[in-house]
């Protein structure tokens, strides 16, 4: 039977919003995390090597993800790209009007698991 999301759980982040409609916290599933997050214009989070892999698709503004080797892939609105398990990389949105987005991990997104520089 489907499994009908009526909302989203929100996370209390200063600097985006992030609402989880399946993963850890939302559904109790380790298997999958699907949320959308939007972020402000001049955001950036730390670097991470996650043990997951995250597939992002961009409704809104761009993002730009920042890999070991200091390239910059710009990902704008109707595009996605996928960050594979063990890669370094670093997300961020410094054009405006920042980027809103939805961000798939397999597995589901941890804070464990993301294993952020200076966390």
């Amino acid at each position: 039977m489907p499994k009908l999301i009526t909302e989203a759980v929100r996370f209390p982040d200063p600097t985006m919003t992030i609402e989880e409609f399946f993963g850890r916290i939302s559904t109790k599933q380790g298997d999958i995390s699907i949320a959308r997050l939007t972020s402000k214009a001049g955001w950036s989070e730390p670097a991470q090597r996650p043990e997951f892999d995250e597939y992002t698709l961009v409704l809104r503004g761009a993002l730009y993800l920042t890999s070991e080797d200091g390239t910059v892939t710009v990902v704008r609105e109707n595009q996605a790209v996928l960050a594979p398990a063990g890669e370094l990389v670093q997300y961020s949105s410094p054009e405006e009007p920042g980027a809103e987005y939805v961000a798939i991990c397999l597995p589901a997104f941890s804070s464990q698991l993301s294993h952020r520089e200076n966390s």
